[in-house]
């Protein structure tokens, strides 16, 4: 397995951060490496985003686990690697709460492909959590 995370520290709620996350069709005011997006159902567990990153192809996400206010998972299906990011956004003291993003990148290929594709993929985790908090303290 290959992991990495990225957390920031916020005034904003948990309530806030959920708002932005579950608003999927918004997405792209806080991440700019999304050219299109797509929500297919609730934003629950078992529904599915097809997300188009800038000049790439699109990317299948199934949401794989959804607890109000507290976190969302998706997971994508590559080859034989599973990618699976765990958003969770939990209350600190004095009115803070800290938002993280974690990926896990499983699957028979991942010793291999993990290092190589993880780093790529995850490079923006700084800059969105940034424009995501920043967004909801607004």
């Amino acid at each position: 397995m290959w992991t990495t995370e990225h957390s920031i520290e916020t005034s904003a709620a948990p309530e806030q951060i959920w708002r932005l996350w579950a608003d999927v069709a918004g997405w792209p005011e806080w991440n700019g490496d999304i050219e299109r997006i797509e929500l297919d159902g609730p934003f629950a567990a078992g529904s599915r985003i097809l997300m188009t990153p800038i000049g790439e192809e699109p990317v299948e996400l199934r949401i794989a686990e959804a607890v109000e206010p507290e976190l969302f998972v998706d997971e994508a299906e590559v080859g034989e690697i599973v990618v699976r990011t765990i958003h969770g956004v939990e209350r600190l003291d004095g009115g803070r709460a800290r938002v993280s993003y974690r990926m896990e990148i499983t699957g028979p290929a991942a010793p291999t492909l993990g290092p190589q594709i993880g780093p790529e993929i995850s490079a923006d985790f700084p800059q969105t959590l940034a424009a995501l908090v920043e967004r909801a303290q607004s």
